[in-house]
């Protein structure tokens, strides 16, 4: 099984209050890891309904590196279940608890429980840039044209 210690030099230290274990890998190859929700009770999202579902996580992320949450796969086809902002971005420098804000895209009532899997975790390394500011850009053949510019 995969382990972020791997990627990452072990750097990345975790509180987990919540009563589910810890995200994981769930084959040697993914991308992601599965995060749950930590609820006292069950939730029931009616169609269009978005809420921030706690998990009960806490992290320490290295500098250079970001925690990107997507939305599962499975939840969305089958339930309509998907993440707003998505991907959603957990800096660096973070260290509140991890929440989710998961949307009700189905014409159904939706029940979330706790330890229900509700989004994807990934751990993404990112450039931290300086703004060089110009009169001009370099031209390209594309230049300004924008949306559908290169066909369908």
């Amino acid at each position: 099984m995969c382990s972020v210690q791997l990627f990452l030099n072990g750097n990345i230290k975790i509180i987990n209050k919540s009563n589910n274990a810890l995200p994981a890998y769930k084959t040697a190859l993914a991308a992601g890891m599965d995060v749950c929700a930590f609820l006292s009770q069950n939730i029931t999202l009616q169609p269009m309904q978005r809420i921030a579902i706690p998990t009960g996580l806490y992290l320490e992320i290295p500098t250079g590196y970001e925690v990107q949450l997507r939305p599962r796969s499975g939840l969305a086809l089958n339930n309509g279940i998907t993440l707003l902002n998505s991907p959603g971005t957990i800096d660096a420098d973070y260290r509140g608890e991890i929440k989710v804000i998961i949307i009700n895209l189905s014409t159904e009532n939706q029940t979330i429980n706790n330890g229900d899997r509700i989004a994807q975790m990934v751990f993404a390394k990112h450039e931290i840039i300086n703004w060089l500011e110009a009169d001009i850009l370099e031209q390209t053949i594309r230049g300004d044209a924008g949306f559908g510019s290169t066909g369908k």
